[in-house]
C-alpha cells in the first residue's frame, strides 16, 4: 500500500477515498461533507490512515462586497490512526507534533484567526489512564497574544469495539467517530461550522 510522505497535506476535492476499513469508512462518510479527505499520509515520519482538512474564511461587507474588512481565515487538520495498544505516553508525543506542525504551518497575522490540530487514536479498548487524560486535555496557544489567532490541539480516542469514545472538552468532531450512535440532529453546515469558529 502506498502512503505519501508530505510536509503539509492539499486540500483535494476528490472523491472520498476508501480505507478497506468500515469504521474508516464510515467516519469517512460523515466527515465528507465539510472536510476534503486524503488516506495514508505520512507527517514528520508520522503516518496516519486518514487525513481531514477544512478551510474557511469569513469577510463582512459594508454596502457592496468590494468594500470588505474583518477578514479571518480558520483552519482545520485532523489525522486518525489505529493502534495495537495505547499509553498516554504516545498521546503526549502527538500533542508534542501538533505543536511543531503548528510552528511550522500556521502563517500568522491579522488575518489567521484560528487553526485547529485533532488527533483521534482509534484502539482496541479504552484504558483508565488514556481516558483520564483525553477528558482532561486542553491546549489553546494564542499567537502574538491574539492578536495573529489561536491554535488549539485536540484529542479523541475511540475504541469502536466496544462502542465508546474520549475526546477533548472542544473536539467538536467527536460525534464524527460515534459511528455507532446515529446523528440525530441535522449536521451543521458549512455556514454554520464558520460561525462556531468565529464565536460569531
Amino acid at each position: 500500500m502506498a502512503t505519501s510522505t508530505v510536509s503539509r497535506p492539499p486540500a483535494t476535492a476528490d472523491a472520498i477515498p476508501d480505507w478497506d476499513d468500515e469504521y474508516l469508512d464510515g467516519v469517512a462518510a460523515r466527515l465528507a461533507r465539510n472536510y476534503d479527505l486524503a488516506r495514508d499520509v505520512t507527517v514528520d515520519d508520522e503516518p496516519f490512515a486518514l487525513y481531514a482538512r477544512m478551510d474557511m474564511e469569513s469577510r463582512k461587507h459594508f454596502l457592496h462586497p468590494s468594500i470588505a474588512f474583518a477578514h479571518h481565515e480558520v483552519h482545520e487538520h485532523l489525522f486518525a490512526r489505529r493502534v495495537d495498544s495505547l499509553y498516554v505516553v504516545e498521546l503526549e508525543h502527538l500533542v508534542g507534533l501538533c505543536h511543531d506542525l503548528a510552528d511550522d504551518w500556521i502563517e500568522p497575522d491579522e488575518e489567521h484567526y484560528g487553526t485547529e490540530f485533532t488527533v483521534v487514536i482509534v484502539a482496541p479498548t479504552l484504558t483508565d489512564d488514556v481516558r483520564s487524560f483525553v477528558k482532561g486535555f486542553r491546549d489553546r496557544t494564542l499567537i502574538k497574544y491574539g492578536y495573529h489567532g489561536h491554535y488549539e490541539i485536540n484529542l479523541v480516542v475511540a475504541a469502536p469495539s466496544d462502542e465508546e469514545l474520549v475526546a477533548s472538552e472542544n473536539a467538536d468532531v467527536r460525534t464524527a467517530f460515534e459511528t455507532w450512535d446515529p446523528i440525530e440532529r441535522e449536521e451543521p453546515g458549512l455556514l454554520d461550522l464558520i460561525a462556531r469558529r468565529l464565536q460569531l
